[in-house]
């Protein structure tokens, strides 16, 4: 699944195209993804001008000059292209702009939505509501993380992991931040030290903005916008590379956790 330096790689790579630009097409190849497609969205974008891109957690949003916010998640292989050179049958909403671009979602396992919201009221949305703060973000604190794992026994890795401690954090990457800042993903988050808290969070934003200036991580059928693939997967340290050896000189495992696979270091996180 695209995680949060994907979506705003693609949110990035579609505001090169679709910024101020205005909406001259609008056309629905199917009439649902996930779930049904908003039943106004086409006359609602027809026409629209797009005032503004952004992300929220691991949805991206495309605001328009009309007051509605068209939210759009990839699910598990979604992806947006600009300007192909052919359609394809996975080519589900397609977007044509006054300046002549033509941008596609394409969806091989409709596990992607869109829906359509009130700008005003996008912090009520639903998936939104309960949000955390997002990893890249102010809100993002020691003090934050500290007040979230207050007396928790749960596992810090699963506490990462639920969008109501912190917003869009995905596996590999808390794998990866996990690792930096050497703390065992099954570590009681109430027993976690304020001195690991600060090297964690400034480990979760620097392995966040490396995979975005790297274009994300290449997973399945996942590819930015412009069709290149992203290349930060040559750089996780522990993510995928069980049995493998550690910069520490330990060797990289593998556990589960919450249904998930945790790759650590049992030599240099403790």
């Amino acid at each position: 699944m695209p995680e949060l330096p994907e979506v705003e790689t693609t949110v990035r790579g579609l505001a090169t195209v679709l910024a101020g630009d205005r909406l001259v097409r609008v056309a629905v190849n199917r009439p649902d993804l996930r779930r049904p497609f908003p039943p106004d969205l086409v006359q609602a974008m027809t026409g629209a001008r797009v005032v503004a891109l952004g992300r929220r957690a691991k949805y991206g949003l495309i605001q328009t000059d009309r007051g509605q916010t068209m939210v759009f998640h990839l699910g598990m292989s979604g992806r947006w292209r600009i300007d192909p050179a052919a359609f394809d049958r996975h080519d589900h909403l397609v977007l044509e702009t006054a300046r002549g671009h033509v941008l596609v979602l394409n969806d091989a396992r409709r596990f992607g939505s869109v829906d359509l919201v009130d700008t005003a009221a996008l912090n009520t949305f639903g998936p939104f509501a309960a949000l955390g703060p997002e990893p890249l973000g102010p809100d993002l604190t020691v003090a934050h993380l500290a007040r979230a794992f207050e007396g928790r026994f749960a596992a810090v890795k699963l506490l990462l992991l639920d969008q109501q401690v912190v917003a869009g954090l995905g596996n590999i990457y808390v794998c990866e931040a996990l690792h930096r800042a050497r703390i065992h993903p099954a570590r009681e988050a109430g027993k976690v030290s304020r001195a690991a808290l600060m090297r964690l969070v400034p480990e979760i934003r620097a392995v966040l903005q490396e995979a975005i200036t790297a274009g994300g991580s290449t997973l399945r059928d996942y590819a930015r916008p412009d069709g290149e693939l992203g290349y930060f997967a040559k750089d996780w340290r522990v993510y995928g590379r069980e049995g493998e050896p550690c910069g520490c000189g330990g060797r990289v495992v593998r556990i589960a956790q919450g249904g998930r696979s945790s790759f650590f270091c049992p030599k240099c996180q403790t």
